[in-house]
């Protein structure tokens, strides 16, 4: 007489468990097969380069525009209590009440030898209808961070735009 197989002499629910384990380590397995190719970004991708911050004021918004070389990364934008610099965690001399923290990741703002390839201001007092400073905050560890300084609570919306590659952040009146 022939013996069932050890799963099907399992309780269904522990069949379920044991089913979806195997999958798990299937799926694992197969990653680990696939070539160094498909599995690890290109050798070629280079971390994005900040080379610029300018401003602009317009009938019904303030823009900021932080232009790149390679391709706009992940970008986040956060209302802050207070501005800081990365690293020393000293305050920003921005004057303000409101404050945003831009921060992009992969970026640098030095070339890979460590020179300074950023040419904008590292801190500049604006006199726009919302907008009242900028500065660089940031160049760490694959971090580029820029905090902007407000009068009043900023509305804002941050996209990417291409050909030249920006990030542009919009602070409606």
């Amino acid at each position: 007489m022939k013996r069932p197989h050890p799963l099907l002499r399992l309780r269904p629910h522990r069949r379920r468990i044991a089913g979806l384990a195997s999958g798990i380590l299937l799926v694992a397995g197969l990653s680990f097969a696939a070539p160094a190719s498909a599995a690890a970004p290109s050798t070629t991708t280079r971390t994005p380069l900040v080379v610029n911050a300018r401003w602009a004021g317009h009938p019904a918004y303030d823009r900021i525009v932080i232009d790149l070389r390679a391709f706009v990364p992940t970008v986040t934008v956060t209302p802050v209590p207070q501005l800081r610099y990365d690293g020393s965690g000293a305050p920003v001399p921005l004057a303000g009440k409101h404050f945003l923290e831009i921060r992009l990741n992969p970026a640098a703002a030095h070339d890979e030898a460590g020179r300074s390839v950023y040419l904008g201001p590292k801190l500049q007092k604006i006199n726009l209808v919302k907008l009242k400073g900028i500065a660089l905050t940031g160049d760490y560890e694959g971090y580029v961070t820029f905090g902007a300084a407000f009068d009043t609570l900023p509305y804002y919306r941050a996209f990417s735009l291409h050909s030249p590659e920006r990030l542009v952040v919009d602070i409606a009146h």
